[in-house]
């Protein structure tokens, strides 16, 4: 019998814990956290992580940064790319939007197939709306499809793929019409419908706050109606199949263990019921809140199913 096995038996036999003799687990977090957004900086979901990583590091007492990693053409999925093959460990931490777990599988990045994430939680819905100028012949999402039927409407949006277009377009077909035209814009705000550019923009709503009493907002595209324009119905009133909203959350590799996804759930659970978050909701008509991670999965779960049904629609399947 070796030493090492004496030494073990002997531990079993005097009812030792056989961890007694070894060092000590580091607990979490022992080490600088990265929070990694996968869009340039300064847009909402940016600014949200920003106040997560500032929390966390007053919390835990370590480094904590928001690295911000955009994809250009490839949208935010090279950055997810690099957050999957981090270590599941929770210092590597994504804010990523809906299309990385709903779209990402299917991307064709080895790195995203299967779905290596797991949810954290979610704590933004963006206020994209379907707007156009007051001046119009149409105030409702009704009255523009019976125009459209009769004359040529360009949308504006902020590229063809992207959830809300797609939205916008599966709207349109629910309503038997189609768009005369329609165009990629850098930006689409106040100055796009006054120039005539487009008849009928997709945007975030805090891109035309400033000009909110000269434009009909005829939807919002997400899970609830913005306070900011709180007539206003949303796409999932008007057609209950196409119910979906442009979120954000925190996801990790799977395999983080639970006590550390639950530590850096109530970092983001305790920002986002903040006065400073708060605030931020107020001024640009953003949905601010916090939901678990059970709540999140059946979430994507619900929204990969209506992009199926979007997908079918735009396609004629």
């Amino acid at each position: 019998m070796t030493s090492t096995f004496k030494l073990l038996a002997g531990a079993l036999a005097l009812g030792l814990p056989l961890a007694a003799g070894l060092p000590a687990q580091a607990e979490y977090p022992e080490k600088p956290v990265e929070f990694v957004v996968p869009f340039p900086p300064g847009d909402l979901e940016d600014v949200l992580t920003r106040m997560i990583a500032d929390e966390f590091q007053k919390t835990y007492g370590v480094p904590a940064a928001v690295v911000n990693k955009p994809g250009g053409g490839g949208g935010p999925f090279p950055g997810a790319a690099e957050v999957a093959q981090a270590p599941a460990d929770g210092y590597t931490i994504g804010s990523f939007v809906i299309d990385v777990p709903v779209v990402g599988p299917s991307v064709g990045i080895p790195a995203l197939s299967p779905d290596p994430f797991e949810p954290v939680g979610i704590f933004l819905t963006y206020p994209f709306v379907i707007a156009a100028s007051k001046d119009a012949p149409y105030a409702t999402i009704d009255e523009l499809a019976s125009y459209a039927k009769d004359h040529d409407v360009a949308l504006g949006h902020f590229g063809s793929f992207l959830i809300p277009t797609q939205v916008t377009f599966a709207l349109a077909k629910k309503k038997g019409f189609d768009f005369g035209s329609e165009a990629a814009f850098d930006a689409l705000d106040c100055n796009t419908l006054a120039s005539g550019d487009a008849d009928v923009i997709n945007t975030t709503l805090q891109l035309i706050l400033p000009c909110l009493d000269d434009v009909n907002v005829m939807a919002s595209i997400g899970e609830k109606r913005i306070p900011l324009t709180p007539d206003t119905p949303t796409v999932g009133e008007l057609e209950p199949d196409l119910d979906l909203a442009l979120w954000d959350g925190l996801f990790v590799k799977k395999g983080t263990p639970e006590d550390v996804r639950q530590k850096i759930a109530a970092v983001a659970e305790k920002v986002m019921s903040s006065d400073k978050a708060k605030e931020l909701a107020d001024q640009t008509g953003a949905l601010v809140y916090w939901q678990d991670a059970a709540t999140a999965q059946q979430r994507i779960a619900h929204d990969s199913e209506t992009l199926g049904t979007i997908d079918g629609l735009i396609n004629g399947e």
